[in-house]
């Protein structure tokens, strides 16, 4: 007995050995909540064996039950239960601070949603700027989440790589340098006055953490994964593999020209820490500094763009663009993708069914969430960064807004010409169909503002 008891106490002393040298250790010590604070709502949290349980309640919102301690780089394991009548999320990162809305907890979250729309694993920068890393484009990671059961997140925070994993599943890859460090947090959704939500629950248990010897620990991206990239006017080395490059290096005029002419702008344009406006003008097309077009053409690409338009404006990214068509006043000619304040501009309400908004192929093809029928497009309003995301492979196109697919056709096709039969462009021969043209950024006389303008060809 004595040699089994031994035995016994050996293989223990061996266990928390390996433990200790392995780095995990646990968040939660499974009796109360030491180390915790909920922080925001007033949703209700109880310890449940080796359980973390929240518990929705009426009319108050977001509840955080947050780590006292903060941390920089890490990768966590956690495993999540949740009642499907329930949003939630894990935030990291994260902070609250009383001069940034009272105290709001705002940060990276690694989204729970166990709703038809499957974004459990998506990053989310919660109280701020929204999704970051949706999975309208990760068929495989929405299914990674499995309704009524226990689901495991990892979750690698390591310098500005964020990636998260749902049951082995890499669900979301961000390379993102806003926030460095912060505390870790698990989120009750608010449900407002919804009395069907009321009392929902959402479990976590087995959270641990491990902040030293991380590079040997990380897991591999899924190549067929992508990396999204919001650090300004960088390229990852996930996007140097891809064959991405700047097509505006955030600093000089460099690639870029008048579109009537061959010099850059002498005024109009200004370029300030790393952000290229165009300046107030009062709202005409093209009657200060001019649209600037791109030196080179481009024919199969893929092209991002982060724009910041200020209340009221008016502005557009086009392509295919010939400088020839127009030599007269007003703007070049090509396809765009419209840029509009559509609260406050007058041209959202007029065209053909809201076929002049933000996002929309202008004047022909209305934007509307094609990711999720039925949701907003996802804009984020004036005064804050968007992105508009442009796909051309040979005839099919695509508009993306801020991770959301809002606009496709196929330029040349019987759809497409009789479009532009009822468009402004109808007066243009073979609009929009030529093999290769500039990539534009407009000038309508209001001020906005561009950045991470980067291309890749196919």
């Amino acid at each position: 007995m004595r040699k089994f008891i031994f035995v016994l106490s050996f293989i223990a002393f061996v266990s928390s050995e390996t433990l200790a040298e392995d780095g995990w250790r646990s968040l939660f010590n499974g009796e109360d909540f030491s180390g915790w604070k909920q922080l925001n709502g007033k949703a209700r949290y109880r310890v449940e064996g080796d359980q973390i349980v929240g518990v929705s309640i009426l009319n108050t919102p977001n509840s955080f039950m947050c780590t006292e301690e903060t941390f920089g780089d890490f990768i966590l394991e956690v495993e999540v239960k949740v009642d499907p009548r329930l949003n939630s999320g894990i935030q990291f990162r994260s902070q609250s601070k009383a001069h940034y809305r009272d105290g709001r907890v705002h940060g990276y979250q690694a989204e729970i949603d166990p709703s038809p729309r499957a974004y459990s694993g998506g990053i989310y920068d919660e109280a701020r700027r929204g999704w970051l890393y949706a999975l309208a484009e990760n068929p495989r990671g929405r299914a990674a989440f499995v309704n009524g059961a226990w689901n495991r997140y990892r979750i690698e925070a390591i310098g500005n790589s964020l990636r998260v994993w749902i049951n082995g599943i890499n669900c979301s890859n961000v390379h993102d340098d806003t926030d460095t460090e912060g505390f870790i947090g698990l989120q009750v959704h608010g449900i407002g006055n919804n009395k069907d939500k009321e009392g929902a629950e959402v479990r976590w248990r087995n959270i641990r953490i491990k902040t030293s010897g991380l590079e040997k620990e990380r897991w591999p991206m899924d190549p067929s994964v992508r990396e999204i990239n919001h650090v300004p006017n960088t390229l990852s080395e996930y996007e140097k593999r891809k064959g991405w490059r700047l097509l505006w290096d955030g600093k000089t005029t460099d690639g870029w020209r008048s579109a009537t002419s061959n010099e850059f702008p002498e005024n109009g344009w200004k370029i300030e820490d790393g952000v290229l406006t165009v300046l107030e003008s009062g709202g005409a097309a093209s009657a200060r500094g001019g649209d600037i077009v791109t030196r080179e053409t481009f024919s199969r690409f893929e092209l991002i763009v982060d724009f910041k338009i200020t209340e009221g404006a008016n502005s557009g990214i086009k392509y295919f663009v010939d400088p020839e068509l127009n030599k007269g006043t007003g703007s070049a000619i090509g396809l765009e993708y419209q840029i509009l304040d559509d609260k406050k501009h007058v041209d959202a309400n007029r065209g053909i069914e809201g076929n002049r908004t933000v996002a929309s192929l202008y004047d022909m093809i209305r934007a509307e969430n094609l990711s999720l029928p039925g949701g907003g497009k996802g804009f984020r309003g004036a005064d804050r960064w968007n992105r508009a995301r442009i796909i051309v492979k040979d005839a099919r196109v695509e508009h993306w807004l801020n991770e959301n697919k809002v606009v496709e056709y196929e330029r040349g096709s019987q759809i497409f010409r009789a479009l532009v039969a009822y468009s402004k462009y109808k007066k243009w021969e073979n609009f929009g169909q030529g093999p290769a043209g500039h990539i534009l950024l407009q000038d309508h006389g209001n001020t906005v503002h561009f950045r991470n303008v980067k291309i890749r060809e196919f």
